[in-house]
């Protein structure tokens, strides 16, 4: 009786064993591996996220930035990383939408290589001109664009990007000839826009917002399906007469594939909470930014969906890295 009654204590350890593990996740520091470079967007997202992790469970979170190759080379970090909790990082627009159509070869699978935890947010951008720039409409740039086919130029802040891709669609919905100029950077595109070099950009709202507010830059519309409380007199691109037009700026938290589910069910909890968080959302909300939050299958669904659509244009407008 004394030997059944261990051994089926050794059994019961066994089983519970995992649960214990998990339980007592984390009990070290945490990695967060931010894509992008130091300063941006992502960045500064990142270490807003990691603080507030770091505070709710308890233990230190670093954030490392891994930028380079469009996103790539970080989320391939994260990827490639033990699957146990203590490697996590942000999950961009183009490194989990875009990069593997655009890409002869990923080193790594957005759908098989990584775990999503939760969408963060979104946000819109805005199709931007100078103060002195003849466009005072979407229509005018349609209509200059398809007088002189290519000779008009919009700037990105790189291939495959948002601002790239916003271009890229513009041109196959509106059935126009445009000429892509693409920089090392968003700010560096911005800057020659600003200096007359190039005549139009899709630029991130909130990287917009401040030289439209300062009447150094005109916003003709933003990408997304409803207008922005920040400029609630600039229209839609579908109200600007663009139908089906929907860019949307986005990221989350993410995870290596095989990572436990009880930990991406805490971490989606924790990010979830943030996202309620008074500081975190105000400062969201005054970029022009929408809250997400959700479940991981929801952001999952999402990547699907933004996958398909991106994958079909990068295809049709034949974009490969330089």
């Amino acid at each position: 009786m004394q030997r059944r009654t261990i051994l089926q204590a050794a059994g019961l350890m066994t089983v519970l064993s995992p649960v214990w593990a998990q339980e007592k996740y984390p009990s070290k520091p945490i990695t967060f591996i931010c894509p992008y470079a130091a300063g941006g967007g992502s960045d500064q997202r990142s270490r807003q996220i990691a603080r507030f992790i770091s505070a709710e469970l308890g233990v230190p979170v670093i954030v490392e930035n891994k930028p380079g190759a469009g996103g790539n080379i970080g989320t391939d970090f994260i990827a490639k990383a033990k699957p146990d909790g203590y490697v996590i990082g942000m999950g961009n627009f183009a490194p989990l939408s875009v990069n593997e159509a655009m890409f002869p070869k990923l080193p790594f699978s957005p759908a098989k290589d990584l775990v999503p935890i939760c969408l963060i947010e979104k946000g819109p951008l805005a199709l931007t001109v100078r103060p002195d720039s003849p466009f005072k409409s979407v229509k005018d740039v349609i209509q200059a664009a398809k007088a002189h086919p290519g000779r008009l130029s919009f700037a990105s802040g790189g291939l495959g990007g948002s601002h790239h891709l916003s271009g890229e669609l513009f041109k196959s919905t509106a059935k126009i000839s445009m000429t892509h100029i693409p920089y090392r950077s968003g700010a560096l595109a911005t800057t020659d826009l600003l200096g007359g070099q190039v005549d139009l950009m899709f630029e991130q709202l909130y990287s917009a917002a401040p030289n439209i507010q300062a009447g150094k830059l005109r916003a003709l519309a933003i990408t997304s399906t409803k207008r922005s409380p920040l400029f609630p007199d600039v229209p839609t691109m579908i109200e600007a007469g663009v139908p089906g037009f929907e860019v949307e700026n986005w990221q989350g938290l993410i995870a290596p594939a095989g990572t436990p589910k009880a930990i991406v069910t805490l971490l989606n909890g924790v990010v979830n909470k943030a996202l309620q968080d008074p500081e975190i959302r105000k400062q969201m909300l005054s970029q022009g930014n929408e809250v997400m939050g959700g479940t991981p299958e929801q952001f999952a669904a999402y990547i699907t969906a933004e996958t398909a659509k991106w994958s079909k244009l990068v295809k049709a407008a034949g974009i490969k890295p330089e």
